[in-house]
């Protein structure tokens, strides 16, 4: 993808937190934005966050609902033409041990954030790779993409599988000049702990029945997390160099030391079947070529961004 100014960018969950840095740094670089939105109550201050930009187009969208987001897809579409950057951004958390939650919590949180991605490829991919010029996928996960929690199994489940989707999908596009990058960041200032507000009602058997003072407490625990801007500008340079992984946060090396070293420890020390070896090497052959691809497309979009400069 050759530069971003210009390109069209699909962004869900878009009218705040994160989502809405990620529109604000896009926009700030002259990419047009499909902004999709669930709650009505945050348009009006991002829209106004957004300077009333003419090339912000929103579009209310609930990201479970399949048909909604074809429609979705082709209204941004029509709009301005083609779309080149598809941002997964919308997703939800919910705090409390795996080992209780019922059904409907496990529905509900894996439908948003594993859910929503899958639908977000299904309607918008094919669209990116009409047009033939390359593009771009965001998929914005989590540092608990990487690191496991007692207290967030659910939320942790669905961000572990939106690494795997990521990871494979980068070395899928790769050949069709298309990048992908997942998002890890750490904890940052959104309104995240009003998720439960958007909870559907078919799936409001809960373990963990939410009321004023937990969400309070979580609100004052986001309070102190990063500028959602500034995260936002970030996210945009790591698309531009197409960066696979694009971490947010510093302070986490040795914590990424201690349990992948767990990962090499458990590995057993044993002779090798050769039939075995010969598969696993052709495997990692095709792997390794896909990530040469998709590094050196990176390596392209960085040459041109100094001689643009």
């Amino acid at each position: 993808m050759n530069g971003i100014d210009g390109r069209v960018a699909f962004i869900t969950g878009g009218s705040s937190g994160i989502g809405l840095g990620i529109a604000k740094a896009f926009a700030e670089s002259g990419v047009k934005i499909a902004l999709g939105y669930r709650r009505e109550a945050h348009l009006a201050q991002a829209l106004e966050l957004l300077g009333g930009l003419p090339d912000i187009h929103p579009i209310r969208l609930d990201v479970t609902d399949r048909a909604a987001f074809n429609r979705a897809a082709d209204t941004a579409e029509a709009r301005f033409g083609r779309i080149d950057i598809l941002v997964n951004n919308a997703g939800l958390n919910l705090f409390g041990p795996m080992d209780i939650a019922t059904h409907d919590d496990w529905d509900w949180v894996l439908g948003v954030n594993l859910g929503g991605v899958v639908n977000g490829l299904v309607s918008v991919l094919p669209k990116i790779k009409a047009h033939g010029d390359g593009g771009h996928v965001v998929n914005v996960a989590s540092m608990a993409s990487f690191i496991a929690g007692a207290e967030a199994g659910i939320y942790t489940t669905s961000k572990f599988a939106v690494r795997g989707l990521t990871e494979c999908l980068r070395l899928t596009l790769a050949p069709q000049g298309i990048g992908v990058s997942l998002v890890a960041p750490g904890l940052t200032n959104t309104n995240i702990h009003e998720a439960p507000l958007t909870r559907p009602d078919d799936l409001s058997v809960t373990a963990f029945p939410s009321d004023a003072t937990s969400t309070d407490r979580v609100h004052k625990v986001l309070k102190l997390g990063a500028d959602p801007f500034e995260i936002g500008r970030r996210i945009r340079d790591g698309v531009i160099a197409n960066e696979p992984y694009i971490f947010t946060h510093p302070g986490f090396r040795t914590e990424f030391e201690e349990d992948f070293a767990d990962v090499l420890t458990a590995m057993p020390d044993a002779p090798y079947d050769p039939r075995h070896a010969k598969i696993e090497e052709m495997r990692r052959d095709r792997k390794r070529t896909g990530k040469a691809r998709a590094r050196e497309n990176g390596l392209q979009l960085q040459k041109q961004k100094r001689g643009a400069a």
